[in-house]
């Protein structure tokens, strides 16, 4: 077994912190050949030639390399001297931002994850196909009829002020009137709109195959928001109608 106690840089001399000369310079190495160009499999290799063992019996490897490349008590951080400039350990991390792989994301899971407000578990994404592909096998599961009262950012504001205008005396009976019809008139466009969407959604779900596979193009024509539990999965659509699909073990 291995007997290291500190970082690979550093060793214990009479109750302080130390460097460890040998190690110390291996440190400053690493930093300045991977900064001029060498993969850590390069430095891995080249370590392992070497004659600074990182511990009793443990050989060099990619991880370990990394491990230092990343470790801020190099530059004196947590009480540890440092062992090599502040501008040589940021210009490392930035190199090692630009050779990390992008993580690339289909279509679908983008979508989800605006949908979602963050990234989706696979199994809620399953279970969003499952209550997608129940409209696509029965399109009319979408209501024609308004959800109820619609409840839109806006509706809600002038509703407030309404409100407010109401409490407040002596109160002014034009501009109440004014506020009451710009509230119907908005509630009015909702209704309507619901019902156009309903509409809309049929045709969409009606000319759909059923999926084996998300469709990102319909999660974006049909879908206003996704919120998920433990055990439930829920799907607002474009008409404001709430689906949902519940684990019931």
């Amino acid at each position: 077994m291995g007997n290291r106690k500190q970082p690979f840089g550093y060793k214990m001399e009479f109750g302080e912190i130390v460097p460890q000369p040998q190690e110390a310079e291996t440190i400053r190495s690493i930093y300045l050949q991977y900064l001029a160009g060498a993969s850590f499999k390069q430095l891995t290799e080249q370590l392992q030639a070497e004659d600074v063992p990182y511990d009793v019996d443990k050989p060099w490897n990619k991880n370990m390399v990394a491990r230092i490349l990343e470790d801020d008590r190099y530059i004196g951080e947590k009480y540890f001297p440092a062992l090599i400039p502040t501008e040589q350990f940021h210009a490392a991390q930035e190199r090692r931002k630009e050779m990390r792989p992008e993580y690339k994301q289909t279509p679908v899971q983008k979508e989800l994850r605006k949908l979602c407000g963050g990234i989706v578990p696979d199994s809620v994404a399953r279970r969003v196909l499952k209550i997608l592909n129940q409209v696509v096998d029965d399109p009319q599961l979408i209501k024609i009829e308004s959800s109820g009262v619609p409840t839109t950012e806006d509706i809600r504001q002038r509703r407030l002020e309404l409100d407010k205008l109401l409490q407040t005396p002596p109160v002014d009976e034009e501009i109440a009137r004014q506020k009451a019809m710009e509230l119907a008139v908005l509630t009015l466009v909702s209704v309507e709109m619901e019902e156009y969407e309903a509409h809309r959604l049929r045709s969409i779900f009606g000319r759909q195959a059923k999926m084996q596979e998300m469709d990102a193009n319909l999660l974006r024509q049909s879908v206003r928001k996704i919120t998920y539990g433990s055990k439930t999965v829920k799907v607002l659509l474009k008409n404001n109608q709430v689906l949902e699909e519940c684990d019931d073990a």
